[in-house]
């Protein structure tokens, strides 16, 4: 297959090229960054940077000539960055709407959304014992202002391509998704990347006291990167069409987060809770019995496995930059 990554040069992105490029599909990975900052250039790829995919002209040159459509293109970050940054976020929606109308236009086979759990309904994340969120608790909509409304504004855009024109699209809600290759620092990084790095850095500097953004007992299913890209290719293959969970279901705690990656660098930390840190929801979690019933599959990978890995690579990153001074 001919395949277009939007945000190739992103985190997911990067490791979804990588994918598809073992796969011996051609592809295309085009990013607004210049690509001195894509987190994963592949030579095997057709590599395109500055390309914003908000205007209707790029996106007509990049959906050009290929058969299938990954979006993963989109303004966003951690939980201190969407909260703070509610009208960039939402100004995404231009990317997926003039994909749509483009892929449309080039006879697109199938089109994928990467879509996020921040469409859920507020009221069903207000208890960190939460109740694990099935795709229909989107409805009635009550999603996180600007990101969470970007996206389902999204979804619904792709479900009526699908219905009025026929474009075969396919949406995923990803749950938190982390690794290694990604942001860590800079103040668009997810809470496990976030942690990792203070951590690493009280393991290399002896200093052994983190901030924690609130009381720490806010609850989360964090899925490695590795889960998310093969959810996302069976997805877009599969024949289902209403958006679908793609999430670990392992509820862990932010202070139990903490716990997990200091007894993997070996060390124990104090945490100092900063409870005028930007929260999010009190509870969030992935119910996988739809993604079961349809694919047989969920995510699978431990969050210690994947955390190890993580804290590797981002251990590494601290460990360079502190050498530089």
């Amino acid at each position: 297959m001919r395949v277009l990554v939007a945000g190739g040069g992103g985190f997911i992105g990067g490791h979804l090229v990588r994918r598809l490029l073992d796969e011996g599909h051609s592809v295309r990975a085009v990013d607004l960054k210049p690509m001195d900052e894509w987190w994963q250039v592949h030579p095997g790829a057709e590599s395109l940077d500055r390309f914003d995919l908000r205007r209707l002209g790029p996106c007509e040159a990049a959906v050009d000539g290929v058969d299938h459509v990954y979006n993963l293109a989109a303004d966003m970050g951690g939980m201190g960055f969407i909260e703070n940054n509610k009208a960039a976020c939402m100004l995404s929606v231009m990317i997926n709407t003039h994909l749509l109308e483009t892929s449309l236009a080039a006879n697109v086979q199938r089109f994928f959304y990467a879509s996020s759990a921040c469409v859920y309904a507020a009221e069903h994340q207000t208890d960190p014992n939460v109740t694990a969120l099935r795709e229909q608790d989107a409805y009635p909509a009550q999603p996180e202002d600007g990101y969470g409304w970007e996206k389902l504004f999204s979804e619904r855009m792709c479900r009526h391509f699908r219905e009025d024109f026929g474009l075969e699209t396919r949406v995923a809600r990803y749950h938190n998704v982390y690794g290694p290759i990604g942001t860590w620092k800079g103040g668009r990084e997810k809470a496990p990347a976030a942690i990792c790095r203070k951590i690493a850095t009280a393991e290399l500097t002896g200093d052994t006291v983190i901030d924690v953004w609130g009381d720490g007992h806010q609850t989360r299913s964090f899925m490695f990167v590795d889960d998310c890209v093969e959810g996302t290719r069976r997805l877009l293959d599969s024949d289902i069409i209403e958006p679908l969970n793609i999430g670990s279901s392992e509820l862990v705690s932010i202070n139990q987060l903490v716990d997990l990656v200091a007894d993997i660098a070996g060390i124990s930390v104090t945490r100092r809770h900063d409870l005028s840190a930007p929260q999010g929801v009190r509870g969030r979690n992935s119910d996988n019995t739809l993604i079961l019933e349809k694919m047989g599959w969920e995510p699978s990978i431990k969050l210690r496995d994947g955390l190890t890995r993580t804290y590797d690579w981002v251990r590494a990153q601290v460990r360079a930059e502190l050498a530089r001074g």
